[in-house]
């Protein structure tokens, strides 16, 4: 089996972030979009909840079954899915991807 394909989505702390956005508009298009390409988890955690000093506010993982599909959905949708961003934070993502590994 192929490993599973990650892209990891880095918000550093400061600037504006708009949850309320990001969970009602951003996520539903991000799923809506990259779901019938082979996404089949999308999930966030909040750092900054647990530490105040954490380095970023969010950070944000879609899972693909394989590096093809990942890669194929963010060439077809990846430019209107980082469009939406400016909707809900002023601040510019790191965008880390690669495939998972275990141990």
């Amino acid at each position: 089996m192929a490993s599973e394909f990650v892209v990891t989505v880095l918000y550093p702390a400061g600037g504006t972030f708009d949850m309320r956005y990001y969970k009602s508009s951003h996520l539903p298009l991000v799923s809506r979009l990259l779901s019938p390409l082979g996404m089949r988890q999308a999930a966030y955690i909040r750092p900054i909840e647990d530490d105040a000093d954490a380095p970023y506010q969010l950070i944000a993982e879609l899972r693909f079954d394989s590096r093809e599909a990942g890669l194929a959905a963010l060439a077809m949708h990846g430019q209107e899915t980082q469009d939406d961003i400016a909707n809900f934070t002023d601040v510019t993502p790191i965008i880390v991807t690669g495939d998972l590994k275990s141990g």
